[in-house]
């Protein structure tokens, strides 16, 4: 399995990320995707997808902390990814959810960072909260045609069908565990096997009966076993169709754990399936 969305660079584990990455992998779970929130994180994230087999960075600018970001950012964002050594630019887009976060700002900064992912011919993780018209009509303006990954998807059935049309993984994420979700459980019953991606979002989104504790990549294949269980699929063929999913629209290795690296000059009509 690959954890599509997993914050495990963050200081509350560094103190236990090697005993956490080693029981994710005794569950199964060979790759990590590290999304970026803000310039002061990346070099963690670098670091790290540098030093541990199947982890992989992708850095970029939260729209969430618009007050951390400065214009000069965007430039060392784009000498980071000029390295070669990243898989997508996230995590990236529009949240609406939020009170009190400059919509105008948020739009500016998404766009500079969607024109980067183009110029480098990277996906993007997107992080989209009651915005999911506005990022789609983005993109559209934008011409943008790398795809990616949308976070732990909270739209509408019609919705995730026009982000898979250009290019896009629906993230399924803990959300599915909860029997009250039950337009989640629908989108992620609904759309066919190769849209979706799983993820944890690490720590954030505890899955039903984990309340109150820290979410861990360990418990991805609660995840899986869920979606499974909605679409009346078996547990490895949806584990090897989001793992297989996401290595295509990221261009990584089918296998994460294997030797390859990254290959980030396809062209996305070459990796659509």
């Amino acid at each position: 399995m690959i954890d599509s969305h997993c914050h495990i660079d963050i200081s509350a584990f560094e103190s236990r990320r090697t005993p956490l990455l080693a029981r994710a992998r005794a569950a199964g779970v060979e790759g990590f995707i590290v999304p970026g929130v803000d310039r002061m994180g990346w070099r963690g994230i670098m670091e790290l997808a540098r030093r541990e087999r199947g982890v992989y960075a992708a850095p970029g600018l939260h729209p969430m902390y618009l007050d951390l970001h400065r214009g000069k950012h965007l430039d060392e964002l784009k000498a980071l990814v000029a390295g070669g050594e990243v898989v997508a630019i996230g995590e990236i887009g529009l949240d609406y959810h939020v009170e009190g976060l400059d919509r105008h700002r948020q739009q500016e900064l998404f766009e500079s960072q969607l024109r980067l992912a183009a110029l480098a011919r990277l996906p993007v993780l997107l992080h989209v909260r009651k915005a999911h018209d506005q990022v789609l009509a983005t993109l559209r303006r934008q011409h943008f045609a790398h795809g990616g990954i949308v976070h732990a998807f909270t739209g509408s059935l019609q919705q995730a069908e026009q982000f898979f049309e250009m290019g896009f993984l629906i993230s399924i994420c803990g959300t599915i565990t909860y029997d009250r979700a039950k337009r989640v459980r629908h989108i992620a019953a609904s759309l066919p096997l190769e849209a979706l991606a799983v993820e944890t979002d690490a720590p954030d989104i505890p899955l039903a009966g984990r309340r109150g504790e820290d979410n861990l990549p360990e418990y991805l294949p609660e995840v899986v076993q869920t979606l499974a269980a909605l679409r009346g699929e078996s547990v490895a063929a949806i584990a090897r169709a989001t793992r297989d999913n996401v290595a295509l629209v990221l261009g990584i290795s089918s296998r994460p754990h294997a030797a390859a690296g990254p290959v980030l000059d396809w062209p996305f009509q070459q990796r659509r399936v």
